[in-house]
């Protein structure tokens, strides 16, 4: 349970800064600066619950774990559930707040949930969303795999992640809003409901496939050396 907790902690962290700033301050700090949120959640929350969980905090990574023989399934299917409840409960908190404020509400806001088509600042198709997705799950999640593997590149894993995670934004945060994670959509996606709900899916989809096709490659990888 303690893994579960600081799982579910990890993505209410993340989750609440990194679509918090995009919410709340995003037309200020602009797509540099809510990638490095959305990254340094990530470096937080690496030196902070590490040692306890491993620090997935997104079902797409955990997954890429799991698919590599270092998750049981069991553990699998409990980080899923408490890191999508650390994200519901993120977005309501959010929610919350931003009501309170003189900030135009949640469909102003938008909740920094992700969109493809009409929801897409660059009107990116669905295919497009899909394709962009994968590739940037698929890079950011084989990152994992290879910085955790051994015992030089485990110190700085936290750093590693956290840039990667800043990396893959600032190109996806203008065509999809940058995704990468299943648990990050859903929690805000239900809280705004309407088009934000109805193109989760992709958002769920496609990082999954993403993270099996870093597995896939991780494993490879290894197998050749």
């Amino acid at each position: 349970m303690k893994k579960y907790s600081a799982e579910l902690l990890g993505t209410f962290v993340l989750t609440f800064f990194g679509c918090g700033s995009a919410a709340i301050a995003g037309a200020t700090l602009g797509t540099l600066g809510i990638a490095f949120a959305f990254g340094l959640s990530i470096v937080a929350m690496a030196y902070a619950i590490g040692n306890i969980s491993g620090c997935h905090i997104n079902p797409a990574v955990s997954l890429g774990v799991f698919l590599t023989g270092k998750m049981t399934g069991k553990d699998f299917c409990g980080y899923v559930l408490a890191q999508t409840l650390g994200a519901i409960l993120a977005a309501f908190l959010l929610a919350t707040l931003i009501a309170m404020s003189n900030l135009g509400g949640v469909d102003t806001t938008g909740l920094g949930t992700n969109g493809y088509g009409i929801a897409s600042s660059v009107g990116l198709p669905a295919t497009g969303a899909f394709c962009v997705e994968v590739i940037l799950t698929t890079v950011f999640v084989l990152t994992i795999l290879g910085v955790t593997d051994g015992e030089k590149t485990s110190v700085i894993a936290g750093l590693v992640i956290g840039l990667t995670l800043v990396f893959v934004h600032i190109m996806g945060i203008p065509l999809t809003g940058t995704s990468v994670n299943p648990a990050r959509s859903f929690g805000p996606a239900l809280v705004l409901g309407g088009i934000a709900l109805k193109q989760v899916w992709l958002f769920i989809v496609a990082p999954l496939v993403g993270a099996a096709l870093a597995a896939l490659i991780w494993k490879n990888l290894n197998t050749s050396k």
